[in-house]
Protein backbone atom coordinates (compact mmCIF):
# COMPACT_ATOMS: atom_id res chain seq x y z
CA UNK A 1 0.00 0.00 0.00
CA UNK A 2 0.88 3.62 -0.75
CA UNK A 3 1.02 5.68 2.71
CA UNK A 4 -1.75 8.54 2.64
CA UNK A 5 -0.53 11.78 3.91
CA UNK A 6 -1.14 12.50 7.16
CA UNK A 7 -4.58 14.06 7.73
CA UNK A 8 -4.21 17.73 9.46
CA UNK A 9 -6.75 17.38 12.19
CA UNK A 10 -6.90 21.08 12.85
CA UNK A 11 -6.92 22.68 9.43
CA UNK A 12 -9.79 20.13 8.49
CA UNK A 13 -11.99 21.08 11.28
CA UNK A 14 -10.89 24.60 10.63
CA UNK A 15 -11.83 24.41 7.08
CA UNK A 16 -15.32 22.24 7.88
CA UNK A 17 -16.25 25.15 10.49
CA UNK A 18 -15.34 27.83 8.42
CA UNK A 19 -16.66 26.71 4.98
CA UNK A 20 -18.61 23.38 5.19
CA UNK A 21 -21.13 24.56 7.16
CA UNK A 22 -24.12 26.95 7.30
CA UNK A 23 -23.58 29.90 9.24
CA UNK A 24 -26.74 29.52 11.29
CA UNK A 25 -25.37 25.95 12.08
CA UNK A 26 -21.92 27.31 12.98
CA UNK A 27 -23.38 29.75 15.24
CA UNK A 28 -25.63 27.02 17.26
CA UNK A 29 -22.48 25.12 17.42
CA UNK A 30 -20.37 27.77 19.17
CA UNK A 31 -23.51 28.84 20.93
CA UNK A 32 -23.50 25.25 22.51
CA UNK A 33 -19.92 24.84 22.72
CA UNK A 34 -19.64 28.47 24.51
CA UNK A 35 -22.51 26.99 27.08
CA UNK A 36 -20.39 24.16 27.94
CA UNK A 37 -17.36 26.05 28.82
CA UNK A 38 -19.35 28.03 30.60
CA UNK A 39 -20.57 25.69 33.20
CA UNK A 40 -16.99 24.64 33.86
CA UNK A 41 -15.87 27.58 35.15
CA UNK A 42 -15.98 28.35 38.81
CA UNK A 43 -16.53 31.96 40.51
CA UNK A 44 -12.87 31.84 41.25
CA UNK A 45 -11.79 31.24 37.59
CA UNK A 46 -13.75 33.80 36.75
CA UNK A 47 -12.84 36.22 39.35
CA UNK A 48 -9.22 35.49 38.57
CA UNK A 49 -9.98 36.29 34.81
CA UNK A 50 -11.68 39.44 35.74
CA UNK A 51 -8.18 40.52 37.51
CA UNK A 52 -5.74 39.65 35.40
CA UNK A 53 -7.50 39.80 31.46
CA UNK A 54 -6.97 43.09 30.18
CA UNK A 55 -9.89 43.18 27.65
CA UNK A 56 -12.28 43.52 30.81
CA UNK A 57 -10.11 45.51 33.34
CA UNK A 58 -12.20 49.03 34.06
CA UNK A 59 -11.18 51.82 32.30
CA UNK A 60 -8.61 53.82 34.28
CA UNK A 61 -10.57 56.97 33.96
CA UNK A 62 -13.64 58.14 36.37
CA UNK A 63 -16.51 57.95 34.40
CA UNK A 64 -18.02 61.28 35.60
CA UNK A 65 -14.64 62.80 33.50
CA UNK A 66 -15.41 60.52 30.83
CA UNK A 67 -18.98 62.01 30.71
CA UNK A 68 -18.18 65.79 30.99
CA UNK A 69 -15.54 65.00 28.34
CA UNK A 70 -18.43 63.53 26.27
CA UNK A 71 -20.55 66.42 26.60
CA UNK A 72 -17.87 69.05 25.68
CA UNK A 73 -17.07 66.86 22.48
CA UNK A 74 -20.63 66.58 21.41
CA UNK A 75 -20.75 70.15 21.81
CA UNK A 76 -18.17 71.08 20.05
CA UNK A 77 -19.32 68.77 16.88
CA UNK A 78 -23.02 70.81 16.88
CA UNK A 79 -23.07 70.22 13.13
CA UNK A 80 -23.11 66.51 13.16
CA UNK A 81 -26.29 64.36 14.12
CA UNK A 82 -24.91 62.60 17.26
CA UNK A 83 -25.59 58.46 17.18
CA UNK A 84 -25.15 56.19 20.12
CA UNK A 85 -23.99 53.13 18.12
CA UNK A 86 -24.48 49.12 19.72
CA UNK A 87 -21.69 47.51 21.16
CA UNK A 88 -21.56 45.19 18.71
CA UNK A 89 -21.45 45.61 14.47
CA UNK A 90 -22.05 43.31 11.81
CA UNK A 91 -19.18 40.55 11.70
CA UNK A 92 -16.26 41.61 9.54
CA UNK A 93 -17.49 45.33 9.31
CA UNK A 94 -14.03 46.41 9.29
CA UNK A 95 -12.05 43.57 7.32
CA UNK A 96 -14.48 43.38 4.73
CA UNK A 97 -14.26 46.91 3.42
CA UNK A 98 -10.83 47.88 4.67
CA UNK A 99 -7.28 46.50 5.57
CA UNK A 100 -7.75 44.87 8.57
CA UNK A 101 -7.18 41.88 9.86
CA UNK A 102 -10.19 39.95 11.69
CA UNK A 103 -7.31 38.82 14.16
CA UNK A 104 -6.56 42.41 15.63
CA UNK A 105 -10.91 42.46 16.48
CA UNK A 106 -12.84 40.45 19.30
CA UNK A 107 -15.71 38.29 16.86
CA UNK A 108 -18.52 36.53 18.68
CA UNK A 109 -20.78 33.28 18.42
CA UNK A 110 -23.63 35.10 16.80
CA UNK A 111 -22.11 36.11 13.37
CA UNK A 112 -21.02 39.93 15.16
CA UNK A 113 -18.18 41.92 16.23
CA UNK A 114 -17.11 44.23 19.24
CA UNK A 115 -16.99 47.65 17.78
CA UNK A 116 -13.30 48.39 17.00
CA UNK A 117 -13.65 51.73 15.25
CA UNK A 118 -16.65 53.59 15.51
CA UNK A 119 -16.10 55.21 12.07
CA UNK A 120 -16.69 51.67 10.30
CA UNK A 121 -19.87 51.24 12.14
CA UNK A 122 -20.88 55.07 11.03
CA UNK A 123 -19.94 54.08 7.39
CA UNK A 124 -22.94 51.19 7.49
CA UNK A 125 -25.43 53.90 8.82
CA UNK A 126 -24.51 56.69 6.04
CA UNK A 127 -24.45 53.55 3.71
CA UNK A 128 -28.00 52.69 4.61
CA UNK A 129 -29.07 56.57 4.87
CA UNK A 130 -28.02 57.43 1.16
CA UNK A 131 -29.17 54.30 -0.47
CA UNK A 132 -32.65 55.94 0.62
CA UNK A 133 -31.51 59.20 0.22
CA UNK A 134 -28.97 59.65 -2.66
CA UNK A 135 -28.74 63.29 -2.87
CA UNK A 136 -28.45 63.82 0.96
CA UNK A 137 -25.23 64.78 2.26
CA UNK A 138 -24.94 62.64 6.18
CA UNK A 139 -22.66 64.16 8.67
CA UNK A 140 -22.74 61.97 11.76
CA UNK A 141 -21.04 61.73 15.21
CA UNK A 142 -20.31 59.69 18.37
CA UNK A 143 -18.36 59.07 21.28
CA UNK A 144 -17.68 55.59 21.58
CA UNK A 145 -16.02 52.72 23.65
CA UNK A 146 -14.02 50.43 21.15
CA UNK A 147 -12.10 47.44 21.94
CA UNK A 148 -9.41 45.81 19.76
CA UNK A 149 -7.26 42.70 19.70
CA UNK A 150 -3.84 43.66 18.63
CA UNK A 151 -1.10 44.42 21.56
CA UNK A 152 -0.99 47.63 23.59
CA UNK A 153 1.98 49.80 23.43
CA UNK A 154 3.60 50.02 26.77
CA UNK A 155 2.30 53.83 27.33
CA UNK A 156 0.17 56.07 29.78
CA UNK A 157 -3.30 56.21 28.52
CA UNK A 158 -3.17 53.04 26.31
CA UNK A 159 -5.93 50.25 26.92
CA UNK A 160 -7.18 47.16 24.93
CA UNK A 161 -10.41 49.30 25.40
CA UNK A 162 -10.73 53.31 25.35
CA UNK A 163 -13.26 55.60 24.32
CA UNK A 164 -13.01 57.08 20.82
CA UNK A 165 -14.79 60.33 19.51
CA UNK A 166 -15.59 60.33 16.11
CA UNK A 167 -16.77 62.02 13.21
CA UNK A 168 -18.09 60.90 9.41
CA UNK A 169 -19.43 63.14 6.57
CA UNK A 170 -20.78 61.02 3.68
CA UNK A 171 -22.18 62.15 0.36
CA UNK A 172 -22.24 61.89 -3.59
CA UNK A 173 -18.84 63.77 -4.68
CA UNK A 174 -18.95 67.49 -6.40
CA UNK A 175 -17.06 69.56 -9.24
CA UNK A 176 -13.70 69.70 -8.32
CA UNK A 177 -13.64 67.15 -5.49
CA UNK A 178 -15.81 69.50 -3.42
CA UNK A 179 -16.98 67.41 -1.22
CA UNK A 180 -14.47 65.85 -0.03
CA UNK A 181 -11.96 68.59 0.69
CA UNK A 182 -15.02 70.84 2.19
CA UNK A 183 -15.82 67.77 4.55
CA UNK A 184 -12.04 67.15 5.27
CA UNK A 185 -11.89 71.22 6.06
CA UNK A 186 -14.61 70.44 8.39
CA UNK A 187 -13.55 67.85 10.77
CA UNK A 188 -10.22 69.44 11.38
CA UNK A 189 -12.35 72.53 11.94
CA UNK A 190 -14.24 70.85 14.47
CA UNK A 191 -11.66 68.61 16.20
CA UNK A 192 -9.96 72.23 16.55
CA UNK A 193 -12.68 73.92 18.33
CA UNK A 194 -12.95 70.78 20.39
CA UNK A 195 -9.84 70.97 21.83
CA UNK A 196 -10.19 75.01 22.37
CA UNK A 197 -12.92 74.09 24.19
CA UNK A 198 -11.45 71.28 26.03
CA UNK A 199 -9.06 74.04 26.90
CA UNK A 200 -11.12 75.97 28.47
CA UNK A 201 -12.45 73.11 31.26
CA UNK A 202 -9.27 71.99 32.60
CA UNK A 203 -6.81 70.85 29.20
CA UNK A 204 -4.05 71.56 27.70
CA UNK A 205 -2.56 70.87 24.18
CA UNK A 206 0.48 72.74 23.59
CA UNK A 207 2.38 72.60 20.96
CA UNK A 208 -0.32 71.75 18.13
CA UNK A 209 0.66 70.31 14.91
CA UNK A 210 -1.44 69.19 11.58
CA UNK A 211 -0.25 67.28 9.25
CA UNK A 212 -1.81 66.79 5.55
CA UNK A 213 -0.76 63.58 3.87
CA UNK A 214 -1.75 62.96 0.19
CA UNK A 215 -1.15 61.12 -2.49
CA UNK A 216 0.42 63.01 -5.52
CA UNK A 217 -2.98 62.57 -7.12
CA UNK A 218 -4.18 64.41 -4.25
CA UNK A 219 -1.37 66.87 -3.21
CA UNK A 220 -3.63 69.61 -5.10
CA UNK A 221 -6.49 68.98 -2.91
CA UNK A 222 -4.26 68.99 0.64
CA UNK A 223 -3.05 72.32 -0.86
CA UNK A 224 -6.71 73.50 -0.82
CA UNK A 225 -7.48 72.10 2.29
CA UNK A 226 -4.06 73.80 4.20
CA UNK A 227 -5.16 77.24 2.21
CA UNK A 228 -8.63 77.23 4.06
CA UNK A 229 -7.16 76.86 7.36
CA UNK A 230 -5.36 79.67 7.59
CA UNK A 231 -5.55 79.61 12.00
CA UNK A 232 -3.30 76.30 11.98
CA UNK A 233 0.24 76.04 9.90
CA UNK A 234 -0.24 72.68 7.89
CA UNK A 235 2.37 70.56 6.76
CA UNK A 236 1.80 68.79 4.02
CA UNK A 237 3.91 65.22 3.38
CA UNK A 238 3.21 62.14 1.11
CA UNK A 239 0.59 59.74 2.27
CA UNK A 240 1.89 56.21 1.73
CA UNK A 241 -0.85 54.37 3.65
CA UNK A 242 -3.24 52.49 1.69
CA UNK A 243 -5.30 52.01 3.88
CA UNK A 244 -6.80 55.64 3.10
CA UNK A 245 -8.52 57.25 -0.14
CA UNK A 246 -5.64 59.44 -1.23
CA UNK A 247 -6.10 61.85 1.55
CA UNK A 248 -5.35 61.89 5.71
CA UNK A 249 -4.58 64.12 8.10
CA UNK A 250 -3.16 63.70 11.63
CA UNK A 251 -3.47 66.40 14.63
CA UNK A 252 -0.58 66.63 17.34
CA UNK A 253 -0.46 67.58 20.45
CA UNK A 254 2.55 68.15 22.64
CA UNK A 255 2.58 65.75 25.79
CA UNK A 256 4.17 66.86 29.12
CA UNK A 257 8.11 65.04 28.38
CA UNK A 258 7.93 67.34 25.46
CA UNK A 259 6.88 64.54 22.79
CA UNK A 260 4.33 64.89 19.71
CA UNK A 261 1.70 62.90 20.02
CA UNK A 262 -1.10 61.92 17.31
CA UNK A 263 -4.17 62.91 19.05
CA UNK A 264 -6.26 63.50 15.69
CA UNK A 265 -6.71 61.20 12.67
CA UNK A 266 -8.78 61.13 9.56
CA UNK A 267 -9.01 61.13 6.18
CA UNK A 268 -10.99 60.19 3.03
CA UNK A 269 -11.95 56.29 2.51
CA UNK A 270 -13.27 54.41 -0.33
CA UNK A 271 -15.46 51.91 1.87
CA UNK A 272 -18.98 53.33 0.40
CA UNK A 273 -17.80 52.45 -3.00
CA UNK A 274 -18.07 48.56 -2.12
CA UNK A 275 -20.94 49.52 0.53
CA UNK A 276 -22.97 51.11 -1.64
CA UNK A 277 -21.25 49.94 -5.50
CA UNK A 278 -21.49 53.74 -6.59
CA UNK A 279 -17.48 55.57 -7.30
CA UNK A 280 -19.03 58.67 -6.60
CA UNK A 281 -20.44 58.03 -3.18
CA UNK A 282 -17.06 59.88 -0.50
CA UNK A 283 -17.16 59.07 3.27
CA UNK A 284 -15.00 61.11 5.52
CA UNK A 285 -14.06 59.70 8.55
CA UNK A 286 -12.10 61.31 11.65
CA UNK A 287 -11.21 60.09 15.39
CA UNK A 288 -9.76 61.44 18.61
CA UNK A 289 -8.57 59.16 21.16
CA UNK A 290 -10.65 61.26 23.73
CA UNK A 291 -9.35 58.58 26.50
CA UNK A 292 -6.22 59.15 25.95
CA UNK A 293 -6.35 63.11 26.18
CA UNK A 294 -8.01 62.49 29.34
CA UNK A 295 -4.98 60.73 30.64
CA UNK A 296 -2.38 63.01 29.19
CA UNK A 297 -3.79 66.33 28.99
CA UNK A 298 -5.87 66.94 31.58
CA UNK A 299 -4.50 69.34 33.82
CA UNK A 300 -6.77 70.15 36.54
CA UNK A 301 -10.65 68.92 37.11
CA UNK A 302 -13.11 70.06 34.74
CA UNK A 303 -14.96 72.74 35.59
CA UNK A 304 -19.11 72.22 34.81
Amino acid sequence: MTPTEPVNVDETLRDALSQGMAATELWSLLLAVFERRAAQRTPALVRQQWETDRFVQPCAVDQRTLNQLDSHLLAAAADFEALELSPLAPLATCSAVALTSQNRIVSTARGTEVVSDPTNALALECARRLRAAPDAVVKLTTSHRCVRAQAVPKRPGFAAHFRMFCLATAGHERKDHALVTEALTHHIRTHIAALDRLEKHGYHFPDRRLRLLATPERLHLAQRIAAAIPEISAAIEPLEHKYYDGLRFMLDAGTPDGNPMPLIDGGAFDWLHQLTANNRMVFVGSGMGSQLAAVMFRRVAMLA
